[in-house]
């Protein structure tokens, strides 16, 4: 049974047997996550969460992505104009602490890319499924932006540092190192998905019919490289992180620290702060400290900067400002994490 909670045919809803289904529906955009869908999916996790008919929700996507992101060109454009507003991302902040707390099981069913906000629609739930053909990442120190979404949250409770390694170069994984490090919590074969999600709808025992299609992918990352994550990516300052990756003669050390070297000197340093913060933080807590974030983001430089050279102008070179680490300052730094004088995030 189909159900509307709005959205304008980018997010799809129905009800089959005890479960709320939502199919994110913009396979030509990689289901990128707009306004309209961030507002229907609030509305419907509101209705379902009271509703006893409806015992789960699943969440999946329209073709070969799960979501490749938010769909920020309009705020890029807004932006250039003088007018950027937080809106959009102050309510889907609020959507992703939302997916933290309900309280019935949440399954993601990811299969495909999914980065930025299509990660806070997924990794925030329950239970988090992966596919072979699932591409995980928050590449945002890439265009000038910061891991958001939740990211300082997800990201500081992964073992090993690898969730430092990811904010900090904006690497991609895949199911087997999601799977060892808890960032997914089941992995089944692409082919089985139909058959698991008709299944999800009808059982009485939500882990246990996932139990039943999971299956257990070795990890992509050698020992090695998840011995040298754990390593380098452990210092208390970033200067000492970027050292340590300087000092080692190995290949991919180098290779490491030739990514980080090519993102926005004023993102990492954010991103380093925040994931260390978030560690110390609940959920909530994090939304907070990531909309402080973002509201200087959209004041920056560097966030159109990112958009116009990485998804309007593809592949030419950003231009930071600053332009290296040290040019930035603690002062400037602590600047994006110091409270709000028009008032926080309402939760």
């Amino acid at each position: 049974m189909k159900v509307d909670f709005g959205g304008a045919g980018d997010i799809l809803f129905e009800q089959v047997g005890r479960a709320g289904i939502v199919t994110l529906s913009r396979p030509a955009s990689l289901n990128a996550i707009n306004h309209g869908m961030v507002s229907a999916l609030a509305r419907a996790l509101s209705a379902w969460e009271a509703d006893t008919a409806i015992e789960r929700v699943i969440i999946r996507g329209e073709g070969r992505a799960f979501s490749a992101g938010g769909d920020i060109l309009d705020v890029y454009r807004a932006g250039l104009e003088g007018e950027a507003s937080p809106d959009f991302f102050a309510d889907e902040y609020r959507l992703n602490a939302a997916i933290a707390r309900f309280p019935k099981p949440y399954i993601a069913l990811i299969d495909g890319i999914v980065m930025g906000g299509g990660v806070g629609v997924s990794f925030h739930g329950s239970h988090r499924v992966m596919t072979e053909n699932a591409v995980f990442a928050m590449p945002e120190v890439g265009i000038g932006f910061f891991p958001d979404v939740g990211g300082s949250h997800l990201l500081s409770r992964l073992p090993g540092e690898l969730g430092m390694y990811l904010a900090l170069t904006g690497n991609r994984i895949r199911r087997g190192d999601a799977c060892a490090a808890g960032l997914a919590t089941h992995s089944v074969d692409a082919g089985n998905l139909s058959a698991l999600t008709e299944a999800l709808c009808e059982t009485d025992n939500v882990d246990g019919t996932l139990s039943l299609f999971a299956v257990a992918p070795e990890p992509e990352l050698n020992e090695g490289i998840r011995h040298a994550i754990a390593r380098h990516f452990s210092f208390e300052s970033l200067t000492e992180i970027l050292d340590s990756l300087s000092g080692d003669q190995d290949d991919w050390a180098h290779q490491t620290l030739a990514t980080i070297e090519k993102r926005s000197p004023t993102s990492l340093c954010v991103a380093f702060r925040q994931v260390r913060a978030g560690a110390m933080l609940e959920m909530d807590e994090c939304m907070t400290m990531e909309f402080r974030i973002l509201n200087r983001m959209l004041a920056g430089h560097d966030f159109y900067e990112g958009i116009r050279a990485v998804l309007v102008e593809k592949g030419s070179t950003p231009r930071w400002q600053p332009e290296t680490l040290g040019e930035i300052s603690e002062e400037y730094i602590n600047s994006y994490f110091a409270p709000l004088p028009e008032g926080e995030l309402k939760l």
